[in-house]
């Protein structure tokens, strides 16, 4: 066992009577040691009730023959820190998350590890460590929270967001806006709609690293207790079967878990935390296989925000085994002979699987799309790509071309938006807000939801080197790399130049002339730190390109 390099033989004795000072029985002592790292807090509604899900999971390790030892790691709500400077750290807590977990399972060593997360950066952040780490371990995230009800309608986070461009638009009064907030967050878990929580937690069950059901059992359910048990019993069976994540975390269950994103039409975030995931595996993601696999796997769900359905709906008609057995039909198929987390292989746990309702799961004959719900644009304005959820972009919008409405930063983008200066037409540029220039690539929800809710979804895009919240919809194009800050083309669009949008074919251009960009980039500078103490200052020296995942070096 690996933790007896912490309990066994008479070296040994002062780290027993440390365990014993917190209670630990000699009985507790001898058998596998099994970390659980957690974020619960109590600033995180997909957090609030973590403490819950861990003590479930100590249940389920317990009657397996172990011992449970939970410790803790930090979380960042996204939509807490949108909007403001706390946005900066929210990407940047993924590294320390990760680091976070494995520092921690390093110094001392356990024989198993469960991660219990729940939101956007803590899921991949701990999926991150697990990987490093590798040792036996699985994933049990907090489960989405229930869409809440508004006037007949299901309402959710992102309604509230829009909400403020109706007000500013004169379609809803502020009466009703205070209405809205008191129902659109019912109670605890990651914000309800395939945002980016839910993505990877839907993510990790499709790569293998977590139970079925992970990703769409409700927070409030009962089943989310028992599948907190079963976590901790299943992680003693990865233990006593020696199965670690890398033996999971392969190619194959990666390229089944992109198709699974396509399917469900995820958050442009995994863009980033799946190769960045991957990368702690020793598997090599290119951004252009996002574009090999979309034109192979069709969008078979249409789920908030982009579509009507809800993640509860979804677990109602077979959750993401349905959607994977769905998968199996299409032209991407799936590789079934992978291990997972349940110590069986993909075919072995799909077996009797089946969809419940053909209209949130479509068979492959009739998808939403015949391509999948993501795509990785190219061309003069992005040469190393740049992001879109082309799912919920509206039909019309598909292709576009307009002028460019160019802004440094965020606020100056949504102040011109509230304050009725984006007309029809418009390309919103919002740049310096890339990983190094943001820094942490801020989300750009805000803005993407005044857009929508100034009636302007349909006639405007926005393009950053940002990033956006899974809850944006619309022709939201981010990514964009190089980034502003190191002097990629998006740091020399000029007020009025003519930018054209052509989704389905994967292009991105600046209808300016070579020679043109060449002279202006001649008087380019690059701009100085937004941050320049502390660990932001420290992160966007080591942060890689969003096109990589925005690792540090």
């Amino acid at each position: 066992m690996r933790s007896d390099a912490l309990r066994k033989g008479l070296e040994r004795a002062p780290h027993r009577s440390l365990l014993k000072a917190m209670g630990y029985t000699n009985e507790e002592i001898a058998r596998p040691l099994v970390g659980i790292a957690h974020a619960h807090n109590e600033i995180i509604p997909g957090h609030i009730h973590l403490d819950r899900i861990v003590a479930a999971v100590k249940d389920g390790v317990r009657m397996a023959g172990g011992t449970p030892i939970a410790f803790a790691t930090i979380g960042v709500c996204d939509g807490l820190a949108m909007n403001h400077q706390g946005m900066k750290y929210s990407l940047a807590s993924r590294e320390v998350i990760a680091d976070s977990v494995e520092i921690v399972a390093m110094a001392h060593p356990f024989d198993a590890l469960v991660m219990v997360p729940n939101c956007d950066k803590v899921t991949p952040g701990m999926l991150m460590a697990m990987l490093r780490v590798n040792i036996p371990a699985l994933m049990v995230s907090g489960g989405p929270m229930l869409t809440g009800r508004f006037r007949g309608k299901d309402v959710h986070l992102v309604s509230v967001f829009e909400g403020v461009g109706r007000v500013r638009a004169n379609t809803m009064s502020m009466d009703e806006l205070h209405e809205l907030e008191e129902k659109a967050c019912p109670g605890c878990g990651s914000c309800a709609g395939m945002f980016t929580a839910n993505s990877m937690n839907c993510l990790a069950e499709a790569i293998g690293l977590a139970l079925p059901g992970n990703g769409t059992i409700p927070a409030v359910a009962a089943a989310r207790i028992r599948l907190a048990k079963h976590a901790g019993m299943a992680v003693m069976n990865l233990l006593s079967e020696n199965i670690r994540p890398r033996d999971i975390a392969t190619t194959a269950a990666f390229e089944n878990a992109m198709a699974v994103d396509m399917a469900l039409g995820c958050s442009t975030n995994t863009v980033l935390h799946v190769p960045a995931i991957a990368r702690e595996a020793g598997v090599d993601l290119p951004l252009s296989s996002f574009n090999e696999v979309s034109a192979k796997a069709p969008h078979l769900c249409s789920l908030i925000p982009g579509g009507p359905h809800s993640l509860q709906q979804l677990d109602e008609a077979g959750g993401v085994p349905a959607v994977m057995h769905e998968l199996c039909k299409s032209e991407a198929g799936l590789n079934l002979e992978v291990m997972t987390a349940t110590g069986k292989t993909l075919r072995e746990n799909l077996e009797g699987v089946r969809s419940y309702d053909a209209e949130v799961i479509r068979p492959v004959s009739n998808p939403y799309h015949q391509v999948g719900g993501i795509a990785v644009l190219y061309g003069n304005l992005a040469p190393d790509g740049a992001v879109v959820k082309q799912s919920a972009v509206a039909d019309e919008m598909l292709t576009h071309r307009g002028p460019a409405r160019v802004f440094d930063s965020e606020a100056e983008a949504q102040a011109a938006i509230l304050d009725g200066r984006i007309k029809s037409g418009d390309v919103v540029v919002i740049r310096y807000c890339g990983p190094k220039g943001g820094p942490g690539m801020p989300e750009m929800l805000s803005p993407t939801a005044a857009i929508i809710g100034m009636g302007l979804g349909k006639s405007v895009a926005l393009i950053t080197d940002g990033r956006f919240s899974g809850g944006t919809q619309g022709a939201c194009i981010g990514h964009v790399s190089p980034e502003a800050a190191e002097g990629g083309p998006i740091a020399l669009v000029a007020e009025g130049d003519e930018i054209v949008i052509d989704i389905p074919k994967h292009q991105l251009e600046l209808r300016v002339a070579a020679a043109e960009l060449e002279k202006r980039r001649a008087g380019w500078q690059a701009p100085a730190p937004r941050i320049t103490t502390g660990y932001a200052a420290r992160y966007a020296r080591m942060v890689t390109s969003g096109s990589t995942g925005a690792v540090l070096e």
